[in-house]
């Protein structure tokens, strides 16, 4: 029998559209804690390319970084300049 050969699979890699980025966020802010809020956003960040964010965002990568850490804390308009450049917007439904 034949060892399968198994890769870890990284949301990153297929976060690839404003459309896949706004439903991957959603179902965090539906069913997510804040750490898991965290967790998704730095995913997303990832996907986008750190270097690239902070050329978009004028938030330098350290600040990113340290934003979207397991122990980050990201400001209000950090998070609003990100979703800008992940071509998404926050928004609140009733």
């Amino acid at each position: 029998m034949m060892a399968i050969e198994t890769k870890v699979w990284d949301a990153a890699e297929v976060l690839n559209t404003p459309a896949d980025i706004a439903a991957y966020l959603d179902a965090y802010l539906e069913d997510g804690s804040p750490e898991e809020l965290l967790h998704a956003l730095n995913t997303i960040a990832r996907s986008h390319g750190m270097s690239a964010l902070a050329r978009e965002t004028g938030i330098s990568r350290e600040a990113l970084y340290r934003a979207f850490s397991d122990n980050g804390n990201p400001t209000l308009d950090t998070l609003l300049r990100v979703m800008k450049a992940f071509g998404v917007r926050l928004a609140i439904a009733a």
